[in-house]
């Protein structure tokens, strides 16, 4: 396939649109099914580089879910625990331990389930059955993939109507090393973002501690590999396989901090006894679900938990989960992982880290304020490495 015709570009009025090779050569897909669009396809390129690099660094098999052009969440397939499981509503899924990349989806996609609802899935290896019955079930645009197994696939093409977008690239495709973008009728061009994410890049510690364990170098090599293919600036917060708090496309990086500490902070929080409690009602959909769990959380545009509205979601009025409760189930959390873009101009960051359990800590360096933020990370007992490389993607 030489080209491929989409039925509009980002907004219906921007016509015509289509992907093609610059060089005249083949697409490296198959389209199996559905019609993805222009930002389907954004998506799916930017989150297929995302796995291929995981599963390359860390020889485990990767998932990504991905929003509009940045990934909710990444992860590597390690088992999960019951109460994990529970968290992410996958506890009812049979022989979902025989399977790495389910449980690399599962983490994936039930990090951020408010940001992944409708969202673009990458997978680094040949979709099995038990992912394909995960993804059937929520709410999703499309999947890439380097193959399909049979029966995975006929799963996967029943979903949405028959009209799911499913996408075969080829794992052996080689883009040019260097690649052109237009703006405003401007063509830019630069070489690919090649460089390297691995345990390397770690080498140089910064801090009193520097006790790196290979758990936390793998989170932040996790951390880094995400932060390469989100719109910058961008923070991400990681532990146990998987990206926990991506913090995307902020002017401000304390911003970014704030906004990826927080989505971890839910994450922890969704697996607090008294949320895995909640009483919902049978006939709740998975997404009212997750929109009733974040507003019991964070105490958003509604209170749940008050009288004329936790009749619509629940069998029983639930406790309400108090700001005591936050505070010490949030104090209890250790060893997190985190990863920025670009360095740290200010000690603010690593101030709001730690209050989401951050313990290792990697950034390029290269601040006039380098030795405050070391500082701030000793008075912690933290682990920073500086990498020396700066990881924007726009």
């Amino acid at each position: 396939m030489k080209e491929f015709e989409l039925k509009y570009g980002c907004n219906p009025n921007q016509k015509p649109s289509k992907i093609y090779m610059h060089d005249g050569s083949d697409l490296p897909i198959e389209i199996l099914c559905g019609r993805p669009g222009y930002i389907n396809f954004l998506d799916a390129f930017n989150s297929w580089q995302l796995v291929k690099e995981l599963k390359e660094a860390l020889g485990l098999p990767a998932v990504t879910s991905f929003k509009h052009v940045s990934p909710t969440s990444a992860a590597v397939g390690i088992p999960l625990s019951d109460k994990l499981k529970k968290a992410c509503f996958v506890d009812d899924i049979e022989g979902l331990d025989e399977s790495p990349l389910a449980c690399a989806y599962a983490r994936a996609r039930g990090t951020d389930r408010m940001c992944s609802f409708g969202d673009w899935v990458a997978l680094s290896d040949v979709c099995d059955v038990t992912t394909a019955l995960l993804i059937k079930r929520e709410v999703s645009d499309g999947v890439i993939a380097p193959g399909y197994e049979p029966e995975a696939l006929e799963i996967l093409k029943s979903k949405r109507k028959g009209s799911y977008n499913i996408v075969k690239i080829d794992p052996n495709f080689v883009p040019a090393e260097t690649e052109h973008k237009q703006v405003y009728g401007i063509t830019f061009e630069q070489g690919r973002n090649n460089f390297k994410i691995d345990r390397e890049l770690l080498a140089n510690i910064v801090t009193a501690n520097k006790e790196l364990p290979e758990s936390a170098a793998r989170d932040l090599i996790i951390s880094l590999i995400t932060l390469k293919y989100t719109q910058s600036n961008s923070v991400c917060y990681a532990v146990d396989g998987q990206a926990i708090g991506v913090g995307a496309g902020q002017q401000s990086r304390i911003h970014c901090t704030r906004l990826a500490g927080q989505k971890a902070d839910t994450w922890f929080l969704r697996q607090h006894e008294k949320v895995l409690a909640l009483p919902f009602k049978d006939t709740l959909g998975r997404p009212d679900r997750d929109n009733v769990i974040d507003g019991y959380i964070n105490r958003n545009e509604e209170d749940v938990c008050a009288d004329g509205n936790w009749q619509k979601y629940f069998t029983v009025q639930p406790e309400p989960l108090t700001d005591a409760e936050i505070k010490e189930y949030l104090a209890s959390i250790d060893g997190v992982a985190l990863g920025s873009d670009a360095f740290f101009p200010f000690s603010d960051n690593i101030e709001r880290a730690y209050r989401s359990g951050v313990k290792y800590v990697a950034e390029p360096g290269g601040s006039i304020r380098d030795d405050l933020v070391i500082e701030c990370a000793d008075k912690y007992g933290m682990v920073m490495a500086f990498t020396g490389m700066r990881l924007f993607h726009h």
